[in-house]
């Protein structure tokens, strides 16, 4: 091979060398920028999570509500003890017995709310919520409360819809019928029954009954000598 041909295979495979490290150079700048950027979205993502955590003044905002259902109200305002529930749940109908008998034990000492909650997989959580809501737009949530929950035997967990029985539960209550029925099935009726859900999801309500006292929320098993047990504790602070 002629010195002038080694020379020009030396030199292009020179340029060949630096082509490729030019080559490796900006598929490593590639490499570090889509990392970088995934780094960014990553702690964006965080902060923006982090943003979106409720602040304890708005986590007591939505725990009660202006226009939430109170079976009690304390003068003192000092002791408020808030359940998340379903008229169908069978564990909110074991616990309704331990319930009125701290309602009776307390009375006004106490601020006692209802919240609803109704779970998706019960037949008729949403129809029973609904008969409740419309027997408070008569005046009559605490009564209806009681009758669904004194007879959730006999309503309960059944495929077929309840509301024949609910109109039955209205009529025998006193309520105009046709008023009850209208509500039952009015969009404003539904949005007040899924603005408390979603009160409850956001305040980490996972199932029911749910309870919370004086905002913190109720951990221990919720049967009377437990709840008794933090409500006197309360009582006392």
């Amino acid at each position: 091979m002629s010195a002038k041909k080694q020379t020009a295979k030396k030199a292009s495979a020179n340029a060949a060398r630096d082509i490729r490290k030019r080559g490796m150079s900006t598929n490593l700048k590639a490499t570090i920028g889509v990392a970088v950027l995934a780094l960014v979205i990553i702690v964006g993502a965080v902060l923006t999570t982090q943003k979106k955590e409720v602040s304890p003044a708005a986590a007591a905002q939505s725990l009660v509500r202006e226009n939430s259902h109170r079976l009690s109200t304390a003068a003192d305002g000092k002791t408020t003890v808030v359940e998340f529930l379903d008229f169908e749940c069978e564990a909110c109908g074991a616990a309704y017995p331990d319930v009125e008998r701290l309602r009776a034990e307390y009375g006004d000492r106490i601020t006692y709310v209802v919240r609803y909650f109704p779970i998706a997989s019960h037949p008729n959580a949403f129809n029973s919520a609904h008969a409740a809501e419309a027997a408070a737009r008569q005046g009559k949530f605490e009564e209806m409360y009681k009758k669904l929950f004194d007879n959730q035997a006999a309503w309960g967990h059944k495929e077929q819809s309840q509301a024949a029985i609910f109109e039955q539960y209205a009529t025998e209550l006193g309520l105009d019928l046709a008023k009850f029925k209208a509500d039952v099935a009015s969009p404003e009726v539904s949005a007040r029954v899924e603005a408390d859900a979603t009160d409850g999801q956001a305040l980490g309500v996972q199932g029911t009954p749910t309870f919370f006292i004086d905002g913190e929320k109720h951990n221990a098993d919720p049967n009377y000598d437990m709840l008794k047990a933090a409500i006197d504790s309360s009582l006392t602070r």
